[in-house]
C-alpha cells in the first residue's frame, strides 16, 4: 500500500516527533533524522533524512532562478521544525513563506515541493505498475465513473487516490519486466479525458433538490460548470503530479525536479512563451521597471562627477608643489538621453517586441524622448500606441497590426525594405544624443539585408544596440543576416526577461 503523509487536521501518529511540541533540542536532532508518517523519510534516496529534502528543495529551487539565501534556508528549517510534518499543507504553506518572495514563483514551488515532500511511496496498494495488463475498456469507464462521483462531491481525498490509479494503470509505458519503463501524465489524460466529463458532473449536481426560478437557475448553472472546469483542472493537476513522482522515484528526484518542472515565466525563452507566460510577463512589467530606474539612477550618480580635468587639475596643483593633491573633475551636464525603438513584431518575436516596448515606456520617465517604431515588411511609428498601451498590454500587439502600416503586400518580415524605409523617412529622430534599440531575430526570409541603410542609422546615433532573442549559435543560419548586422552594430543575445533586465540595465544610455 502506498505510504501516505497525513493530510490536512489528521492528528501525529501516537509517539512521533510531531505529537508534542517541538523542544529546544529539535533543532540539533533534525540533520539525519528520519521522520514518521513522512514518505520515504528512510528509504527515499535522500541520504540527510528530512534536512537532506529541505536543502533538495531548495537547491531545485535556486536551479530554476529563485533567489534564495542561507537566511531563507534558516527560516525554512525553523519553520519545519515548529510545523511538524503531521500535516503536509501545513508544511508547504509554511516553506512557502520562508523560501519565496513573490506569489507568481508558487508555480515552480509546488511541483517542486511534490517531489521532495511527496503524498506516498511507491503505486497504489503496492502495485508500481507491476503484474498488471493495460487499462482495459472496462476499467477506465468504471474509473470516469468514480471520478465523476469524486468531482460532484468535491472530495479531494478520493481525486488523488483516483489520480494516482489512473497513472498506475493508463499512464505507463515501455516493456520491463519489473513493471513501466516511466509513467506519462500526457497519455493518463489522454486516455481518461476527464474534460469530456462536465456535462455529467452538472447532471450529478443538479439531481440534488430544486426549486430556483428560471433566471437564478441560469446564473448558478454557470458559477457551477467554471467551478466543476476549476475542479478537472485540479485533477489534471494531481494526475500532473503523481506521474512525476512516480518517475523521479525511478531516476532520481533531482533529475526531474531539474527537468520536469516549469521554470519561471522571466527564465523562459521569449520565442516559446504561451500566453499565460506572456501574460505573466506583462504583469511584471511595472515592478521590474521600478527596480531598473532604481539601478539607472545608481549609475547616474556615480557618473555625476565625470572624469579629470587634467588641466584644471595641474593648475590647483600649483599650490602644492605641483603635487595634484586635489583632482579637479569636470562636470557633466545634466541632460537626459533620448532613447528610439526599431521593433520587429512579426511572428513569434512579436511576444519579445512588445514586452520591451511595455518596459520601456514604463521607463519614459528617465529619457527626454522616447520614440518606438514597428514593423515587419513595412515600418510606421508607434509611439502614442504604445503609450496608450499601458491600459491594456495584452491588446498592445494587435492594435499595431490593425492601426499601424507595418505589411505590405505579405506578412513575411523583411528587414531591408523596413531600414530603408526609416532611413529615407525617419533618420531626423536620430541624434547624436539617441540611443537606438532594433528589436528582432535578423531573419530576412532571403531579401537583401540592407547594410547601408543600417550604417547610415548607425553613423547619426550616440550607439546602436541590437537585441537578438535566437540563440547565438542560430545566428546566420538559414535566412539570418545577424552576423552581417553584428559587424555594424553591437549584436546581443535576450533570449528571456532575466537577459533582457540585464541588458537594459546596462545598456540603456544615462
Amino acid at each position: 500500500m502506498a505510504e501516505e503523509l497525513p493530510g490536512p487536521g489528521a492528528a501525529p501518529p501516537p509517539g512521533s516527533p510531531a505529537a508534542s511540541p517541538p523542544g529546544p533540542a529539535a533543532a540539533a536532532s533534525l540533520p539525519g533524522s528520519t521522520v514518521a508518517g513522512l514518505p520515504g523519510s528512510s528509504s527515499g534516496g535522500f541520504a540527510g533524512g528530512l534536512t537532506g529534502r529541505l536543502t533538495g528543495l531548495v537547491a531545485a529551487l535556486r536551479a530554476h532562478g529563485l533567489r534564495i539565501g542561507p537566511g531563507e534556508t534558516v527560516d525554512a528549517a525553523a519553520a519545519l521544525e515548529a510545523l511538524g510534518v503531521a500535516d503536509r499543507e501545513r508544511v508547504r504553506e509554511g516553506l512557502a513563506a520562508a523560501l519565496l518572495h513573490q506569489e507568481s514563483q508558487r508555480t515552480v514551488f509546488d511541483p517542486v515541493f511534490d517531489l521532495y515532500f511527496p503524498l506516498g511511496v511507491g503505486g497504489p496498494d503496492g502495485a508500481d505498475g507491476r503484474d498488471r495488463e493495460s487499462g482495459s475498456e472496462a476499467d477506465r469507464q468504471a474509473l470516469r465513473e468514480r471520478l465523476v462521483a469524486a468531482l460532484a462531491a468535491d472530495d479531494q481525498a478520493l481525486l488523488g487516490q483516483l489520480a494516482g490509479e489512473a497513472v498506475d494503470g493508463f499512464g505507463g509505458y515501455g516493456s520491463s519486466s519489473a513493471g513501466s519503463d516511466g509513467w506519462s501524465s500526457y497519455q493518463t489524460l489522454s486516455r481518461l479525458r476527464p474534460e469530456t466529463l462536465l456535462a455529467r458532473v452538472l447532471a450529478a449536481l443538479r439531481a440534488g433538490p430544486a426549486g430556483q426560478d428560471t433566471g437564478e437557475a441560469a446564473f448558478t448553472d454557470r458559477l457551477e460548470a467554471d467551478e466543476i472546469r476549476r475542479r478537472i483542472e485540479g485533477f489534471r493537476e494531481r494526475v500532473r503530479t503523481e506521474a512525476r513522482r512516480r518517475v523521479a522515484e525511478r531516476r532520481g528526484t533531482e533529475e526531474i525536479a531539474r527537468r520536469a518542472v516549469a521554470t519561471t515565466a522571466e527564465r523562459v525563452d521569449f520565442l516559446l512563451a504561451g500566453r499565460a507566460h506572456l501574460d505573466e510577463l506583462r504583469r511584471a512589467v511595472h515592478p521590474l521597471a521600478r527596480k531598473l530606474a532604481t539601478r539607472l539612477a545608481a549609475r547616474r550618480r556615480r557618473a555625476a562627477h565625470g572624469s579629470i580635468d587634467l588641466r584644471r587639475t595641474l593648475r590647483g596643483s600649483l599650490s602644492t608643489g605641483g603635487v595634484p593633491m586635489r583632482p579637479v573633475l569636470r562636470r557633466r551636464r545634466p541632460a537626459r538621453p533620448e532613447l528610439v525603438l526599431l521593433c520587429d513584431v512579426s511572428g513569434s518575436v512579436a511576444g519579445f517586441a512588445n514586452f520591451t516596448m511595455l518596459l520601456v515606456q514604463a521607463l519614459h520617465d528617465q529619457f527626454s524622448k522616447v520614440r518606438v517604431f514597428a514593423f515587419v515588411n513595412r515600418i510606421d511609428e508607434v509611439t502614442d500606441l504604445v503609450a496608450h498601451g499601458a491600459a491594456d498590454p495584452a491588446g498592445l500587439g494587435g492594435r499595431i497590426i490593425g492601426e499601424a502600416t507595418v505589411t505590405g503586400w505579405h506578412g513575411s518580415s523583411d528587414y531591408g525594405t523596413s531600414l530603408g524605409e526609416f532611413a529615407e523617412r525617419y533618420l531626423d529622430a536620430v541624434g547624436p544624443r539617441s540611443t537606438v534599440f532594433v528589436l528582432g531575430d535578423a531573419r530576412t526570409n532571403m531579401s537583401d539585408p540592407n547594410l547601408p541603410a543600417l550604417r547610415a542609422i548607425a553613423g547619426r546615433a550616440r550607439q546602436v544596440y541590437w537585441l537578438n532573442p535566437e540563440q547565438r549559435a542560430q545566428w546566420s543560419t538559414g535566412d539570418s543576416a545577424a552576423d552581417a548586422y553584428a559587424e555594424l552594430v553591437d549584436m546581443h543575445e535576450c533570449r528571456n526577461a532575466r537577459q533582457l533586465s540585464g541588458l537594459v540595465a546596462r545598456l540603456l544610455p544615462i
